[in-house]
């Protein structure tokens, strides 16, 4: 990355950023400046999506939902622009460049620089970016729990429930019952570190690992450390400043020769200060990726998440196949607290983006694709593979008893009336200046095309292209075509002899 390409980003960063309000006394850092090797994609990692959202933009999402008046620092380093972009100038929310990738260390301690205010004294949060099913309820725990523990270091810890050999995430090493000499111990099951996978898999085989604790020290062979199930989910608090007393000490002394924030762990051990560790409610929550697989397990996750939630509200043919967008889902909860029953069906491989707005007796037939402001009326049925999009600003609104049969595309702004009935293989179109009106109890079929128009009540409209024209009540347009431009270009082909 060259020189000016830094000072644009730096630039970028300070457009984006805005003050932050530390009279509340908290603070999150989210470390989203990592490559992202594995993951075999030229799109930054934390821009990966879980159920719809960017993992980066769900976990600010559970910060700033679980902890109120939180201040975030954003970490940024590969791809910063796209992620900056991506979650935009907010309030109480900043970003820190990080020019070299040099660990989580490392960015935290750029992070730090960004908290100016000497009389903060407060928590500080750490997490990484790619914690796509971390939310508001884990952080409301984990703030809870640190807070009840007076402890000056928390770590959120997860149980890796698959091969021990294939277990990437750094180990949570804690006293053992007994010291190497065999004496119990009463620190038993306290946090001594954290150590990375790969430094425990460049460790010799047949010498144990020793590490002190106190004025004890405890053992253990390499084969003990990869199978411990415990691992590090890479979230942490912090007292401020214990946190700001210990950072600057931290070295690259490992493996990877990268400054590691797990290495917190020791130093506050050093000084005699309390580590202690916690596990979430939800075991998914802990959930982060390097690959594509680990991504598609944590999108069918996010998947059984929404459908236990709707499965007993909403008829869902497949629950191995659709997409509700979370904004709907709450919609949706909030009409089912009416007690009044909704009567929603939803296809197999059925897409309902944000913006959507269902309503009672809905259905949306198999491969339905609805994206944007899109609002349904009751008792409406929409064919298979019918299309439903709007740009931002425009609308789709559809009233009461209508029918929009397979195949057909409709896009922009466009109302349609009660009753009416949008036969197959139909597309229509309506812009910001030509919006498409369709009045009550009107029939549209045949390969018809409308764009801009208005048509009133009660007409029947069959293998028409009709662009900003309007109909009046009750007429019948059959085979109208405009007319045709260029055709002075057009030829026949010679006979073939």
């Amino acid at each position: 990355m060259g020189s000016i390409q830094k000072k644009q980003i730096h630039k970028l960063a300070g457009k984006f950023s805005s003050k932050l309000d530390l009279k509340s006394n908290e603070a999150a850092i989210i470390l989203a400046a990592g490559h992202g090797k594995r993951i075999k994609s030229q799109k930054s990692k934390m821009l990966h999506k879980i159920w719809g959202v960017p993992t980066v933009q769900r976990v600010y999402n559970a910060c700033v939902n679980g902890i109120k008046k939180i201040n975030i620092i954003i970490v940024v380093g590969i791809k910063a622009e796209d992620v900056i972009q991506a979650i935009g100038k907010r309030e109480r929310t900043c970003f820190a460049f990080q020019e070299t990738q040099n660990g989580t260390g490392h960015a935290v301690q750029i992070a730090l620089k960004k908290i100016r205010d000497k009389s903060f004294d407060g928590i500080v949060y750490v997490l990484p970016g790619d914690m796509g099913l971390l939310d508001r309820e884990t952080m409301e725990s984990f703030r809870e729990s640190f807070i009840n523990s007076a402890s000056d270091m928390i770590v959120l810890t997860g149980i890796y429930l698959g091969n021990p050999v294939e277990n990437s995430y750094g180990r949570i090493i804690r006293v053992k019952d007994k010291d190497e000499f065999g004496i119990p111990s009463l620190d038993r099951g306290k946090v001594i570190q954290i150590m990375e996978s790969k430094d425990i898999h460049a460790l010799q085989n047949d010498k144990p690992y020793r590490v002190k604790y106190g004025d004890r020290t405890y053992s253990f062979t390499k084969d003990e450390l990869i199978e411990n199930k415990e691992f590090n989910s890479g979230v942490y608090a912090f007292k401020y400043s214990k946190l700001k007393e210990l950072i600057k000490e931290l070295s690259s002394n490992n493996v990877q020769k990268e400054i590691y924030i797990t290495d917190m762990i020791e130093l506050f051990n050093s000084r005699g200060y309390s580590v202690q560790a916690v596990s979430p409610k939800d075991h998914h929550v802990v959930m982060g990726f390097n690959n594509k697989s680990v991504l598609k397990e944590m999108e069918a996750v996010a998947r059984k998440i929404v459908y236990e939630k709707l499965k007993d509200v909403i008829d869902i043919a497949d629950p191995d196949d659709f997409f509700i967008h979370e904004e709907v889902v709450e919609d949706i909860l909030k009409m089912d607290k009416k007690n009044i029953p909704l009567d929603i069906t939803i296809g197999k491989g059925v897409y309902i983006d944000a913006g959507a707005k269902l309503n009672y007796d809905v259905e949306l037939k198999r491969n339905v694709y609805v994206s944007g402001n899109i609002h349904f009326g009751e008792k409406v049925v929409v064919g298979e593979n019918v299309q439903l999009s709007t740009f931002p600003g425009q609308f789709i609104k559809i009233r009461d008893n209508v029918e929009i049969l397979s195949g057909d595309i409709l896009k922009g702004n466009i109302k349609i009336g009660d009753k009416s009935r949008i036969e197959s293989r139909v597309n229509m179109t309506g812009s910001d200046e030509f919006p498409l009106s369709i009045g009550s109890n009107v029939l549209i079929k045949g390969m018809s095309y409308l764009f801009g128009c208005k048509v009133g009540d009660n007409v029947n409209i069959e293998h028409c292209v009709l662009i900003k024209k309007r109909i009046k009540d009750k007429s019948t347009i059959k085979f109208y075509l405009p007319e045709a431009e260029g055709s002075d270009k057009i030829s026949d082909l010679p006979e073939v002899k």
